[in-house]
């Protein structure tokens, strides 16, 4: 059975930092695309950051130089650091697996942004 749980969302003033976390486990982490997408009301969801097995990563605009995304293939954990947080930063983040067809997603954690 695959599951990405994912931890560490909550709320922050901005300015502050929250350290996202998944663990992944039922697949094989070191092959797949892990990812971070987050979805705000009323809005698409949209990718944040994705890091490949061989670790090449790519960040949206926004968050480029605030947002560092990590993985540990020996833990099977994919890790979103996010610093310099904005209220626009508010939003379900979800941790994304991907390998060839198989597209795996955990259930989200909230992040508010908000003094």
């Amino acid at each position: 059975q695959v599951q990405l749980v994912e931890s560490g969302g909550g709320l922050v003033q901005p300015g502050g930092s929250l350290r996202l976390s998944c663990a992944a486990s039922g697949i094989s982490f070191r092959l797949y695309v892990m990812g971070w997408y987050r979805q705000a009301p009323g809005k698409q969801r949209e990718l944040v950051a994705r890091i490949s097995s061989g670790g090449s990563i790519n960040y949206a605009d926004s968050v480029k130089g605030r947002f560092t995304i990590s993985r540990d293939n020996a833990k099977n954990t994919v890790d979103l650091q996010m610093n310099s947080l904005k209220p626009e930063d508010t939003a379900v983040y979800y941790c994304n697996g991907r390998f060839r067809t198989s597209d795996y997603w955990g259930q989200g954690t909230q992040v508010t942004v908000s003094s």
